[in-house]
């Protein structure tokens, strides 16, 4: 776990890994109560300060903490009756982007989201969450199933990208994507996407053509990645830091922007630290979000889909 504390949170996290264990002491002597109150009140006042004042670039760090949650990890933690289904009828099962039928609060849905991996075995096996074709030609699957059940969908976006390698090129990469933006924009049912990570390029967005999209608080939303910017733009990826301002990328430039409707707090140090509260704090703001689509007819999402995504970047001085 130490080895995964980045270098600006490591104060908080020693802080944080404290209150767990005063937290366990707590729970077998009540006289440790006061001093875990002063402790989480402290810990929290110190998360602010350090937190309110991450530049851009040390936000996108956090979006890409291996201890973050990750699809899967939501999953577990949100729904019920979770079944996955595999493979996209034409090639082969992408590990990278995970999909199936569940039950949330009562409803049925369809739940598609990218999927990373912690470890090197596993990580391979979800090539790093960077879809394959197969992976969107899966999602797009899900997409027409979801339509043709009227079952709301549910995507949870956490990429670097898609996959650039000769074999996702041969295999019709960016058809395979353009064809899931279409297939969302379409459908006739609710569709809610939350940025849970790193939410980058045509790789997210083939995920996120949605009715609402929400982003959690150190998420991040972007056309390319800040390192790729500074190599295109400069000719030098040590400029990442500026890239990473200048994109506006962050969750309260993107909601300024229009690009996200709602930011999702996340618990104390980041979702990382809290994979639970993380899920409970995102699990409030889905169902309101889900809920206020209720009584729209498919003719009015696919009509409420298109005015949002026209809307973007229109300003008025």
């Amino acid at each position: 776990m130490a080895a995964s504390i980045l270098p600006f949170e490591k104060p908080v996290a020693e802080l944080i890994e404290k209150v767990r264990e005063l937290r366990s002491l707590a729970a077998a002597d009540p006289r440790f109560e006061p001093e875990l109150a002063q402790l989480e009140d402290n810990t929290g006042r110190l998360a602010r300060e350090i937190f309110a004042g991450l530049t851009p670039m040390q936000k996108v760090l956090l979006s890409r903490h291996a201890n973050r949650p990750y699809t899967l990890d939501y999953i577990k933690r949100l729904f019920t009756d979770w079944v996955e289904l595999k493979g996209d009828r034409r090639f082969a099962d992408d590990c990278s982007i995970v999909g199936g039928l569940a039950t949330y609060h009562g409803r049925s849905v369809v739940v598609v989201g990218h999927q990373k991996g912690r470890g090197a075995k596993e990580n391979v096996k979800r090539n790093f969450g960077m879809p394959n074709p197969e992976g969107y030609r899966k999602a797009i699957r899900l997409y027409e199933m979801a339509d043709r059940f009227g079952l709301p969908i549910l995507t949870f976006i956490d990429t670097m990208g898609a996959y650039p390698g000769i074999g996702a090129e041969e295999r019709g990469q960016s058809e395979a994507i353009g064809s899931a933006l279409a297939a969302m924009a379409r459908v006739g049912v609710p569709i809610v996407a939350t940025v849970i990570g790193e939410g980058g390029s045509g790789g997210a967005l083939a995920l996120g053509v949605a009715n609402r999209v929400l982003v959690l608080e150190f998420s991040c939303y972007s056309v390319i990645s800040p390192e790729g910017c500074a190599a295109i733009l400069w000719k030098d990826g040590s400029r990442a830091d500026e890239a990473a301002a200048r994109l506006k990328i962050t969750a309260p430039d993107l909601l300024q922007l229009g690009v996200v409707d709602t930011i999702v707090e996340e618990p104390t140090g980041g979702a990382h630290q809290d994979h639970d509260e993380a899920a409970v704090r995102l699990d409030k703001a889905l169902w309101t979000t889900l809920s206020s689509m209720d009584g729209l007819s498919p003719e009015e999402l696919v009509d409420d889909r298109y005015r949002r995504f026209r809307g973007l970047g229109s300003f008025v001085g």
